[in-house]
């Protein structure tokens, strides 16, 4: 009996001394105006939601370049999914082939892989996931121009990125059916 009130004390006081070490705690549950991001600033060039995003070029999986710059303006929008062929990914990519592709005619879908290493592996992963693919055009960022931690977006699994026909960010978070579907549905 004594061992367990030893042992129950012990065990608060380490949880005790662990919370002290983890600073102003309160500060994270109650947020102020400084841990949100900057506003942008309308026009800007970034990847932020507001802003114009930068043009980029990146390579099909036909080895055809695709520019933003050349796409924008002969589209309502353009969707950058990006995925590493995962499970989650294929049922996001299934979602947006059974809703928002037919929903959305004048819109581009582009699913980023950002895991395969060439456009050739990028084009086999292609057609290996080709039930998952109808409606996109696959972009290879073989070079981690879109993602990763120095790549535009910084886009990882999930992620999605929607551009509108005046190269305006109007989405840059992670997948969700409804949230895509609202955003599209305000595009100009």
């Amino acid at each position: 009996m004594v061992s367990v009130k030893i042992r129950t004390t012990a065990y608060w006081m380490l949880f005790i001394v662990l919370l002290a070490g983890c600073g102003n705690t309160m500060g994270d549950l109650n947020p102020s105006g400084l841990d949100k991001r900057p506003p942008v600033e309308p026009g800007s060039i970034g990847t932020e939601v507001g802003q114009i995003s930068p043009d980029f070029t990146i390579s099909d999986t036909h080895g055809n370049d695709v520019t933003l710059s050349s796409i924008v303006p002969t589209a309502q929008g353009v969707v950058l999914y990006f995925t590493m062929w995962c499970t989650l990914c294929k049922g996001d990519m299934s979602q947006m082939q059974s809703s928002a592709i037919p929903a959305f005619p004048n819109v581009r879908f582009y699913a980023v892989d950002y895991v395969s290493g060439t456009v050739a592996e990028a084009a086999a992963a292609e057609a290996e996931n080709s039930a998952y693919t109808t409606g996109f055009t696959v972009l290879a960022d073989t070079h981690q121009i879109l993602s990763g931690n120095s790549g535009l977006y910084k886009g990882t699994m999930g992620i999605v990125v929607v551009i509108d026909r005046n190269g305006v960010i109007r989405m840059n978070e992670e997948y969700k059916a409804a949230r895509l579907q609202s955003v599209l549905l305000t595009l100009p």
